[in-house]
């Protein structure tokens, strides 16, 4: 069981330009590619806002709490 081959491509091709047809196949091809190159530059902010949540953890934090006196 393999991936989709050459063949396979051509015949779904040929079946979306059957029930589009030619006027709507490059508007639809168009919204593809931009739903993509969202999809794409969203996995890259968040993979972008982990590495920096990560290297804000991986930081020694300075200590905020004073250390308790002596009083008697």
């Amino acid at each position: 069981m393999g991936g989709i081959g050459g063949m396979e491509i051509f015949i779904i091709l040929v079946a979306a330009l059957i029930i589009f047809g030619p006027k709507k196949l490059p508007e639809m091809g168009r919204s593809l590619g931009k739903a993509i190159r969202e999809f794409k530059s969203a996995g890259s902010e968040l993979q972008d806002e982990l590495t920096k949540a990560a290297d804000e953890i991986d930081k020694d934090p300075e200590p905020n709490i004073k250390p308790p006196t002596k009083t008697s």
